[in-house]
């Protein structure tokens, strides 16, 4: 299948990766006949891509957070990522810090504050969907250094899924083997050598409001719920 780059914006982003998750999906529940899934976005851009997947899926729209961790003197600098629930994951970057305790620490707890405040914004207080022995799909707009999608794969992972997919529309090729160690499958719709931004594979990509995010949330889940449609199988 080829794939229309530069993507138009999100939505359109989504809409060609919904079919290769949903055949994903399909072909995992060859294995794993009683797994559901589950789709999980990363707020906030994620959200708009991964509408169309759930769609498609005829399942709930979710919300996991992580947030990078960054140096205080340097906040354009990430040294590492966390989700609400404390999964870490650190760059290499991150050990500059590792004589500096009291400085790591003070960066850990402010991003795991920042990403517990906005996992309760996005879940309406309540938790994720438990995605034990479900097939888990994690959705974001784009990869850059694979820390934030990674921390929350690694959430994902410790509550033991039947399987679970990464995607996204792009991410450099060199972070492929990394992210594979999170993930039973990677669906990406490009992994170039050469990567600059996210934003250079889009011709639009404003910042997602978190009222447009919640919209969006609402909008699915609502429509789903009203349905009574079966989940894709």
């Amino acid at each position: 299948m080829s794939h229309s780059l530069p993507l138009r914006d999100r939505q359109d982003a989504g809409c060609q990766l919904a079919p290769l998750v949903a055949a994903e999906v399909h072909a995992l529940r060859m294995r794993h006949p009683n797994a559901q899934p589950i789709v999980y976005a990363l707020p906030r851009g994620g959200i708009p891509v991964a509408e169309p997947i759930a769609q498609m899926l005829r399942c709930p729209l979710n919300v996991i957070v992580a947030k990078k961790i960054t140096r205080p003197d340097n906040p354009e600098l990430a040294i590492g990522a966390v989700t609400a629930d404390g999964q870490v994951m650190r760059s290499r970057h991150a050990g500059m810090m590792a004589t500096h305790a009291p400085l790591w620490r003070s960066a850990l707890q402010s991003a795991q504050t920042s990403a517990r405040e906005q996992q309760a914004c996005f879940s309406m207080g309540a938790d994720p969907p438990d995605p034990r022995g479900a097939i888990a799909i994690l959705v974001d707009d784009g990869i850059a250094t694979g820390l934030t999608i990674a921390a929350a794969a690694r959430s994902l992972h410790s509550k033991h899924p039947a399987a679970m997919l990464i995607c996204a529309p792009v991410a450099p090729y060199r972070v492929g083997p990394f992210l594979k160690h999170w993930g039973d499958r990677i669906l990406l719709l490009a992994a170039p050598r050469s990567f600059l931004s996210v934003s250079r594979f889009y011709t639009e990509f404003p910042q997602v409001e978190t009222a447009e995010a919640l919209a969006i949330l609402n909008r699915h889940n609502q429509t789903f719920q009203q349905s009574g449609l079966p989940q894709h199988s």
